[in-house]
């Protein structure tokens, strides 16, 4: 057998030096009686004469396990796409909710300013009546208007979750929104006895004369951080069920707790009155151990449910 091997039939006369490939492992000695390698088989049938080729058949799709994220085949600039979306239809949302509320401007600020009683307030500028009212419609139509647009905010975010994740997403939503109103409600309730201790602190001689823009100012900041507090059990839930924190700890550092809500009540409260932050204290503290409580319980009984668990496995 020849050590090299020529393409094609040989050259012809005049033709020029055929090229040789090198000797492969067929060529050795011992090789001639191998059986000729099957061909390799086609990833698809070949093209008809006058058609194309088909496709080949796709794999089986294998669904997203109980512990993974469905996929959504979403690009970053789909994701992008979505998130437009998303803030557009919020603005534009609360953009409606606020030019619906300006036509009982009117209406809302005397629902307002009803704690103030006969004396009202008054306003300083010519354009102070006109600024009070688009307050009040940019507020209230925000306040309206905030379930849609966390709503939205979930929807963006739900596909990423994994289906676990989805299942207490939901109600968190739900128990966030509710949290917020209930202390918004509170705060609206109790802002006329807040008002009535800061207006007792006159004099015979210091008369009060509120602005209006002042007033509003004051009532707005103080229903919204009513709102926000009464989220602190969502978060303390939150932390506990992450196990970043135990609750045991969050009980047994009660100390610095109390100089933390202290401060927090100084920040939050519309005026720098030790009564009025200790009205702030008091609910605060109220949520920081009752929601240190609730997360003690479900955490103990989530443990207890992941050692009889562990002990299932072991036997």
């Amino acid at each position: 057998m020849s050590d090299e091997r020529q393409v094609g039939d040989g050259p012809g006369p005049g033709a020029p030096e055929p090229h040789t490939l090198p000797p492969g492992p067929r060529d050795q000695v011992g090789f001639d009686d191998l059986p000729p390698a099957p061909p390799r088989p086609l990833a698809f049938a070949p093209a008809d004469a006058g058609g194309s080729a088909p496709p080949p058949p796709p794999g089986p799709v294998e669904a997203a396990g109980p512990g993974e994220p469905e996929s959504t085949h979403m690009g970053l600039l789909d994701h992008l796409e979505e998130l437009r979306k998303v803030l557009f239809q919020s603005m534009t949302a609360m953009g409606l909710s606020a030019i619906l509320c300006w036509f009982w401007s009117g209406r809302l600020l005397d629902v307002l300013l009803r704690p103030l009683g006969e004396q009202g307030a008054f306003f300083m500028s010519p354009s102070g009546a006109f600024m009070a009212r688009l307050k009040v419609s940019f507020g209230v139509g925000l306040f309206v208007v905030a379930p849609f647009v966390l709503f939205r905010v979930y929807g963006f975010v739900l596909p990423g979750l994994y289906r676990k994740e989805r299942r207490v997403a939901t109600p968190v939503l739900a128990w966030t929104v509710i949290l917020f109103y209930t202390g918004s409600a509170l705060a609206y309730l109790g802002f006329p006895f807040m008002l009535t201790v800061m207006m007792n602190m006159g004099t015979e001689s210091m008369k009060p004369m509120i602005e209006v823009g002042s007033y509003l100012g004051t009532f707005l900041q103080f229903v919204l951080a009513c709102g926000l507090v009464f989220e602190l059990p969502m978060v303390i839930l939150a932390l506990c069920a992450a196990g970043i924190v135990r609750p045991q700890w969050l009980l047994a550092k009660w100390r610095y707790v109390l100089v933390v809500v202290a401060v927090a009540a100084a920040a939050i409260t519309p005026d720098a009155n030790v009564i009025n932050q200790m009205i702030m204290m008091v609910p605060i503290l109220v949520l920081y151990l009752g929601s240190a409580v609730v997360a003690l319980v479900v955490v103990r009984r989530k443990d207890r449910r992941e050692a009889a668990v562990r002990a299932a496995e072991g036997d």
